[in-house]
């Protein structure tokens, strides 16, 4: 197995990572800043506001992403399965 493949190996799983991983940071820092938003602008500085509808909407976002996100680690494992073969020769 030649240095390239091993790049290619890591540059693959962290892009599948980076993009499994994307909706659910994009809609926790969305609400994260409608939150921060609210609480500027009616001056309630509670600590504990920022974390609940984060944590819903990102839950949400889950439930909502689930299979995509399924569909897309199956794909990606059902690949590498497949070149083993080629990976240990």
């Amino acid at each position: 197995m030649s240095p390239l493949e091993v790049v290619t190996l890591g540059q693959n799983a962290v892009t599948i990572t980076l993009l499994l991983a994307a909706p659910l940071l994009i809609v926790g820092m969305v609400v994260g800043l409608i939150v921060a938003i609210f609480q500027a602008t009616t001056q309630i500085q509670e600590m504990t506001l920022t974390f609940v509808p984060k944590i819903v909407a990102v839950m949400l976002a889950q439930l909502f992403f689930a299979s995509w996100m399924l569909i897309k680690i199956t794909d990606y494992t059902r690949e590498l399965f497949i070149n083993i073969p080629n990976i240990i020769r």
